[in-house]
């Protein structure tokens, strides 16, 4: 069925439909996204799945954020925010980009450099928000661009990391570990600095508690899974290349059918195991 509301644009994930003036539909679609590029393939449910995993946190996290209410088991109306051009990313373990820059002395952080190992506490590690590539940015960097005030930053790094740690619990009582996270902001009508996107397993890596062994790669519960395939096929290293010549963008290959089925049913397995709810 059609989406109610006016088409405003297609995200990596969401396609995003006007209401009314203060209102906008969220319409999670089935596609994936890997590196900033978006996939030929689709995973079954995944929509579905951001769709109410979403809606779960916004329900149960306890922090001001832009959910109105679910239409549908792929579409959520929200509330209009002037979003924050921040991805806000939180990290509990050395694991990924953070690993490499620790690797190769862009970041200095006094924790022990093993993959995956647990750092001593979460780590705000925000980035820009493009269409492109997101890229590492400081605090001081967001400031003296304008993006936030220094008090809007305290008071969103203080949420972010307030979230990864409602978020770890949860996880942990689920058999989970939370190792990163990543938010999105905005300000409502009023200015207030307000939770807004999506929280599903596209914003985040959870690993399986009872197979966590640091030091090496973990099994992720997520999208990881997608990454990891497109790395073994080279798309990585051709698309690291492209971007850094100033070329064009490869076409990214299609996704296995054994994998799609794997990557559709980890993220019903994450939802159910979450929420205590069958999907």
């Amino acid at each position: 069925m059609k989406p109610a509301g006016i088409f405003i644009r297609s995200g990596k994930v969401k396609d995003i439909y006007a209401l009314d003036s203060g209102h906008l539909l969220f319409y999670f679609t089935d596609r994936v996204s890997a590196f900033d590029v978006i996939l030929p393939s689709t995973i079954p449910r995944k929509g579905e799945v951001l769709c109410k995993l979403s809606a779960y946190w916004f329900e149960t996290l306890g922090v001001r954020n832009h959910m109105v209410r679910l239409d549908g088991p792929n579409s959520m109306v929200v509330n209009r925010l002037s979003m924050i051009p921040v991805e806000c990313v939180v990290r509990g373990y050395l694991y990924g980009s953070l690993y490499d820059r620790v690797n190769r002395g862009e970041v200095t952080i006094p924790v022990e450099r093993v993959l995956a190992g647990k750092m001593p506490m979460p780590y705000f590690d925000p980035t820009t928000k493009s269409e492109v590539k997101d890229e590492p940015i400081t605090e001081e960097e967001i400031v003296r661009q304008g993006k936030l005030t220094t008090a809007e930053l305290e008071e969103v790094k203080q949420s972010a990391v307030l979230i990864y740690q409602r978020m770890s619990q949860r996880g942990s009582k689920a058999g989970f570990i939370l190792a990163d996270l990543k938010l999105e902001f905005g300000r409502d009508g009023e200015g207030r600095v307000t939770l807004g996107d999506s929280i599903g397993p596209d914003e985040f890596r959870m690993w399986r508690a009872s197979s966590y062994v640091p030091g090496k790669a973990q099994e992720s519960y997520d999208k990881q899974v997608v990454r990891d395939w497109l790395i073994a096929e080279g798309y990585r290293a051709r698309l690291d290349e492209a971007r850094k010549s100033g070329g064009r963008v490869p076409d990214p290959p299609s996704l296995p059918d054994d994998l799609i089925k794997r990557v559709s049913e980890r993220y019903v397995y994450v939802y159910e195991s979450l929420t205590g709810k069958k999907l």
